[in-house]
């Protein structure tokens, strides 16, 4: 009989705002993360937004330093992850940055928030025959955290989402929760 030199992996329960250890890989068992940045002005810069099931690191980037921040109340499980999984995380973080840096390229401030938005509603939304329901409350991304995200400030973020409200092309369903309707209107846009 063999006794087992594995350790149990080290498991994580971190509030809102705080940020994961450095130099170790996360598995989210549950709430969302935040990687980012900074410019040369100090300036926040969004890299990756993640939730359950996804992983998270600061190991594999060439900026430095990488914050990997709690959006939500999160639980987190280490993960020594094979070279196979390495190689899917790194494909699948470059393509979450490319979205998120074509998202910020968007001039019109209502056309980058609602492509944000549809973004954000495709990653970690409810799809139904009516929309995309997502809950920024679950989130906990407020209009200052969008604003973080795609680039605006927070004043820009809460007239267009007013205004997408106006226009019918996004519906409030709860105090936190918005829809994306799902009309020939939007997919348009």
């Amino acid at each position: 009989m063999t006794a087992s030199l594995t350790r149990p992996a080290l498991r994580l329960t971190l509030l809102p705002g705080d940020v994961l250890p450095e130099g170790l890989n996360w598995r989210i068992q549950d709430g969302y993360i935040r990687t980012a940045a900074w410019d040369e002005e100090g300036e926040s810069i969004t890299l990756g937004l993640w939730g359950p099931g996804d992983w998270v690191t600061n190991v594999y980037s060439a900026l430095q330093p990488v914050e990997v921040q709690c959006l939500s109340t999160v639980v987190v499980e280490q993960l020594n992850p094979s070279d196979d999984e390495i190689l899917s995380f790194l494909k699948h973080q470059i393509r979450n940055t490319e979205e998120i840096f074509e998202i910020n390229r968007i001039r019109s401030a209502e056309q980058r928030l609602l492509s944000l938005l549809r973004w954000i509603g495709g990653r970690f939304g409810q799809v139904s025959s009516r929309g995309t329901r997502l809950s920024l409350k679950d989130m906990n991304l407020t209009h200052r955290g969008l604003a973080d995200i795609c680039g605006l400030t927070r004043v820009t973020v809460t007239k267009n989402l007013n205004r997408l409200k106006t226009l019918g092309l996004l519906e409030k369903v709860s105090e936190s929760d918005l829809l994306l309707p799902a009309t020939p209107a939007l997919a348009l846009i």
